[in-house]
């Protein structure tokens, strides 16, 4: 029999792997929906979607691996990561998905949230907070929608040697800023923007990129506590604000 490995579970959904097969569970079809369509219109690899029986979506693994973890070195090469890049420019450059992304307005409310709510609660010392949303609020200005995969982690991206093999995830898929995917894919690996826009091309922002590491650490750290992640992790999100 195969063994059945979880791969990530919480209160939303859960990720499990049997086999050569992705099982998904999610309450929320909404989410499923949107991932479905995106997969089905983006112009880069995606999973194959095997079958889906609600709240399930069966999805076949990828090959090779993934291009890195959050708050582990990546051993990918700067080949990979450019290889990388070029993926994103490709999604970008596509045309837009129907599903709006979070406006300016909605995304100013919720930073006015989470700065308070860590700073009320401890979790960060206030100097931290006001610093980090200083650079935040640089991204809070119009902006020309690209298709963005939302959720561009860089455990989402798969790679076998120099190629991206597929990019999995793809529940937050909608119009946004094209300086998120590209701040998100290097969250944790800073390091590696240089490669990734080796790939990408021109038209990159470095201020905004470095402005949405910290709005989108700021604004992730309470969901990763009450989701029960660890958000002290090395390399993670607290650590990125206080390197930016």
């Amino acid at each position: 029999m195969e063994e059945v490995k979880v791969v990530v579970a919480h209160h939303d959904c859960a990720t499990l792997r049997v086999g050569d097969v992705f099982l998904k569970i999610d309450a929320d079809q909404t989410r499923t929906d949107v991932e479905v369509e995106a997969m089905a219109t983006a112009p880069i690899p995606t999973p194959e979607v095997l079958w889906r029986k609600p709240p399930v979506l069966a999805l076949a693994a990828l090959p090779g691996t993934a291009l890195g973890r959050l708050g582990e070195p990546s051993t990918a090469s700067p080949a990979a990561w450019a290889a990388a890049g070029a993926a994103v420019r490709k999604l970008h450059d596509a045309p837009l998905p129907p599903r709006p992304g979070k406006s300016v307005d909605e995304l100013a409310s919720r930073l006015d949230a989470e700065c308070e709510w860590l700073v009320t609660t401890g979790v960060l010392p206030a100097d931290l907070v006001d610093r980090n949303r200083r650079i935040a609020e640089t991204v809070l200005r119009p902006w020309t929608p690209v298709f963005i995969h939302g959720d561009l982690q860089v455990a989402h991206v798969f790679v076998d040697g120099d190629e991206v093999t597929g990019v999995i995830d793809w529940s937050e898929a909608a119009q946004g800023d094209a300086h998120f995917d590209l701040a998100v894919l290097t969250l944790g690996h800073r390091e590696r923007l240089t490669d990734v826009i080796a790939g990408y091309g021109t038209d990159v922002d470095l201020d905004l990129v470095r402005a949405w590491w910290s709005l989108r650490s700021l604004l992730a750290i309470r969901w990763l506590a009450e989701h029960g992640f660890d958000i002290f992790m090395p390399g993670g999100e607290i650590d990125v604000l206080k390197s930016v």
